[in-house]
């Protein structure tokens, strides 16, 4: 019997995620949630920013945060 391979693919069903943002003007942080699928999936909050950073944040749209999530300026809740 020869050796048999065995191959595994991996479906990649499409999943819906979005992501939330919550402003927090006294510590000037943002707490952000990502959800997939409706369900809670991680949760993150932004350092303390500068008064012009924080403003300038405010006006994120959902894709804003999921290339702010590339950074580095953040840590998980």
């Amino acid at each position: 019997m020869k050796n048999q391979e065995k191959f595994y693919i991996k479906t990649n069903k499409m999943k819906n995620e979005t992501i939330t943002a919550k402003a927090n003007q006294s510590k000037r942080t943002f707490t952000i949630r990502k959800y997939i699928d409706g369900k809670l999936f991680a949760k993150y909050r932004t350092f303390e920013m500068s008064d012009d950073d924080f403003y300038a944040e405010e006006m994120n749209t959902e894709n804003d945060w999921k290339a702010f999530l590339k950074s580095d300026y953040y840590y998980a809740v």
